[in-house]
């Protein structure tokens, strides 16, 4: 070969190589832009944000780009490869989620559904125990043997969300390696104080029903401290913790004071002035981008087909009209208001507060807060609005999965603010109202209920949630108590969800409402108890506060 052809091919081959590695690194260069996963250095990181960024796990591969938008986040959901778990006494408060979480399994105490729900585990042995909480049902699951395994059996790490948990539960997660999935104990036991609840609130410019804070060791102290805050002598009375129905009392006269004294002297005590309230709950989630607000729900409470206590709450309804326009906006910007100042507590994802409407004067009165998911959190939950953009219980859960993402706060509350993206839906908590005490040998199997022309009701079909209901003839049944057990004044027999509602406009109950009570109860069959066994009146299901 000639030399100057040599020296021309050598100089073509290397122009070659270079156009070739040029191609390479450019291909390259566009993946990363497109998402691909890819190291990245401090300066790649997001900025903007005072928490440390953290990495995006898709495919158990870090990226630092962040999720924009619904769709986007809806499909890491989709696809998440991170256990996430809820453990709490039943599955009812987050029903359904898992049809929206990839990875998400309940672990329960209680079986309502036999063994045949795919996404709920309940340990096979199980000793009689006396439980006093809830945090007590979730640190005995923690500790259980075959909780360990089944945990440590679907892979290192995950997330874990509670009803209510404490300390040890905390400490119990940590062991198995999980990351507890809301604020610190600490912090929420605090907020869910009445008093520090209507602190906060005050300093948010949210009202409260007129009221003084004090302590009363007599009938004539209580009085004192009410006069001289101008309240009169018709009275409700708060504690700081606990279930409203039972840790509310309406005080007229001093044999109302007499029959409860025991569980009011010596605690610090909200001293309200009587109300004709309309009560309302409503639901949001705190996130690193603003607060958002889901629908408010009305409440039903006090009925006494449904619970023995006064002023205790047993269901929900969900509609587009509740309470008026104005109430429904003030009730969503004072949501906004105390999500905020929550936010500066350091408090962030899922929390309720109970709203009362005045029937004289229509204002909105802060009633409590719950800082976590509630009862009322299926229905908030299960709405025309989840399944437009998704669940709010979703928002909460990606505050605490490691990723960074971008929402529209505003646009998001805006949109769900609109009475159009609502539609209807209603929920009871069924507790035994009679005063008796029985074994019971039959309870209804969890799953749709249909009900008949005839208003008489017959099982349909197996359902893990309520999402399948077609409309307000048929009803998703969950079983609480059930056969071996017994049932007593105030325990709890179920949770019945259909659409439509069960409430009028004059806040009673309307007649398809007491029909599905009725047909309930009549599923349950019991006997008196052997007189050789007493029954345990508190532990059996539960003698506190589930939802």
């Amino acid at each position: 070969m000639q030399p100057g052809l040599i020296a021309a091919t050598v100089v073509a081959l290397v122009v070659l190589i270079v156009v070739a590695r040029w191609y390479v690194r450019r291909e390259q260069s566009r993946a990363g832009q497109a998402g691909a996963p890819v190291e990245a250095d401090d300066d790649a990181r997001p900025r903007g944000h005072e928490e440390a960024p953290q990495a995006r796990v898709s495919g158990r591969r870090p990226t630092w780009e962040p999720l924009v938008g619904i769709p986007a986040i809806r499909h890491f959901f989709r696809t998440n490869e991170v256990p996430v778990y809820f453990v709490s006494a039943t599955a009812f408060n987050l029903l359904g989620i898992d049809r929206w979480v990839r990875n998400f399994k309940f672990v329960n105490y209680y079986d309502s559904f036999d063994g045949w729900h795919p996404n709920v585990f309940v340990p096979k042995e199980q000793s009689p125990r006396a439980f006093e909480s809830i945090e007590d049902i979730c640190n005995y699951l923690l500790g259980h043997k075959e909780v360990v395994d089944y945990v440590r059996g679907r892979g290192p790490g995950g997330k874990v969300a509670f009803l209510m948990f404490d300390e040890e539960t905390e400490t119990l997660a940590k062991e198995l390696g999980l990351d507890v999935a809301f604020p610190a104990a600490e912090l929420r036991h605090r907020l869910d104080s009445k008093i520090e609840t209507t602190r906060l609130a005050n300093e948010a410019g949210v009202p409260s029903v007129p009221n003084v804070m004090g302590r009363a060791s007599t009938y004539g102290e209580v009085l004192e401290l009410a006069r001289g805050a101008g309240l009169g002598d018709d009275l409700v009375i708060q504690t700081p913790y606990g279930d409203s129905g039972q840790t509310t009392f309406f005080v007229a006269g001093e044999s109302d004071w007499k029959a409860d004294e025991g569980k009011i002297v010596g605690q610090d005590l909200k001293v309200m002035r009587r109300i004709d309230p309309r009560e309302t709950a409503i639901e949001g989630v705190i996130t690193r981008h603003g607060t958002l607000v889901g629908p408010l729900m009305a409440e039903l409470t006090g009925f006494p087909e449904l619970t023995p206590y006064d002023g205790g709450w047993c269901g929900n309804d969900v509609f587009p009209e509740v309470l008026t326009a104005e109430q429904r906006l003030l009730a969503r910007e004072r949501t906004y208001a105390v999500g905020e100042r929550l936010r500066q507590e350091g408090y962030r994802g899922y929390f309720e507060l109970d709203f009362l409407a005045d029937a004289s004067s229509g204002e909105m009165y802060l009633g409590e807060l719950n800082p976590r998911v509630t009862g009322a959190s299926s229905i908030t939950n299960v709405t025309a609005v989840a399944y437009g953009d998704m669940p709010l219980f979703l928002f909460h859960l990606l505050e605490f999965m490691d990723v960074e993402y971008e929402i529209d706060v505003e646009e998001l509350n805006r949109r769900w603010a609109h009475p159009g993206n609502l539609d209807e839906w209603t929920q009871f908590i069924l507790k035994q109202t009679e005063d008796s005490v029985e074994l019971i040998t039959e309870a209804p199997a969890s799953g749709i209920w249909r009900m008949g022309d005839d208003g008489r009701i017959a099982y349909a079909r197996r359902d893990t949630d309520w999402h399948t209901v077609a409309d307000g003839s048929e009803a998703f049944y969950l079983r609480i108590a059930t056969a071996g057990g017994y049932r007593y004044p105030g325990a709890d027999l179920g949770i019945l969800v259909t659409r439509g509602r069960f409430l009028d406009d004059d806040h009673e109950l309307v007649d398809r409402a007491r029909s599905w009570i009725t047909g309930i109860k009549s599923e349950f069959h019991s006997v008196p108890p052997p007189s050789e066994a007493p029954p345990p009146v508190e532990p059996e299901p539960f003698g506190f506060k589930m939802l």
